[in-house]
């Protein structure tokens, strides 16, 4: 069939009559007359030269290939309808779908989202938070933020911010914090990559201790944890700068080791569309300032 030739009036009366299986109620829907619908139906059936509805003394009933042919008919006109939904001020909105380790999210992006949103109005983001476990393909995400080294397989990663680790904790435990020494007798918050604390002991030239501290799979759960006083935590200050500012938490050494950056990554097989690339300038413009 000849797509520029499709009965697009006849597909929607008999999309609608087989909702209704009846007839008038389809027509009021449409707000056409009960013989208008029949007629297109009719047609339709003409067309494609098999019955689609048995017609029954008090209604409708589909016939096997009236079932066959609905629901494509059904997801079809919600997929238009979807689409035509989106166009906002005569202008279309796109969608962007963006999956952030949790950190870097509250620590950094949530704040100038509204910048974004001021001047890429026709581009809608979709956030959604991970701890750096993400399925780009199967959560249907155009990029994810993660913190590592940059290396995942079948990913395009871009570089956006270091974010060097040190010992952040609460006022309170920051008073009997001297020396590197001093943190053997705290408890040490960890976090799920297991040798983060030995490399900054080996950094600071001084012997690990046994780590038997509770283990996190988010920095900023971690650094919570520490600003209630249950321990040291081990996360990237530059995520934290509000929380140091107020006091809330302290760095007691200056020492900071580089166990990894955070990254804007995509699927190597996804192509940068429109309201890909003008997030990608946005976000690397921001972070640079």
């Amino acid at each position: 069939m000849d797509r520029a030739q499709l009965p697009l009036n006849a597909l929607r009366a008999f999309e609608a009559a087989a909702r209704h299986l009846n007839f008038t109620r389809a027509a009021i829907e449409l707000c056409v007359s009960q013989g208008a619908v029949s007629h297109q139906v009719a047609a339709l059936e003409k067309r494609l030269g098999a019955r689609l509805f048995h017609r029954l003394p008090r209604g409708l009933a589909l016939t096997d290939d009236g079932h066959a042919l609905v629901p494509v008919l059904a997801q079809t006109f919600d997929r238009i309808g979807a689409t035509l939904d989106r166009f906002a001020d005569g202008r279309f909105q796109y969608a962007l779908g963006l999956g952030v380790v949790g950190t870097f999210a509250t620590g950094w992006l949530l704040e100038r989202l509204d910048d974004f949103a001021a001047t890429h109005p026709h581009i809608d983001v979709r956030v959604s938070i991970n701890n750096n476990r993400v399925d780009l393909a199967g959560e249907g995400l155009d990029y994810a933020i993660r913190f590592g080294d940059g290396a995942w397989h079948g990913t395009h990663a871009e570089p956006l911010q270091p974010a060097p680790l040190t010992p952040l904790c609460s006022a309170g435990r920051a008073g009997g914090l001297g020396r590197p020494e001093d943190l053997a007798r705290e408890r040490l918050l960890r976090s799920y990559r297991v040798s983060e604390w030995e490399r900054w002991f080996d950094a600071a030239g001084v012997a690990p201790p046994a780590l038997r501290g509770p283990m996190f799979d988010s920095s900023a759960l971690m650094a919570g944890a520490a600003m209630a006083g249950l321990g040291i935590a081990l996360a990237p200050r530059v995520m934290f700068l509000r929380e140091l500012a107020a006091e809330q938490l302290v760095q007691p050494f200056a020492l900071e080791i580089d166990a990894g950056r955070y990254w804007l990554t995509r699927l190597l097989s996804r192509k940068e569309g429109l309201a890909m690339r003008a997030f990608r300038q946005w976000l690397l413009e921001a972070v640079q300032s």
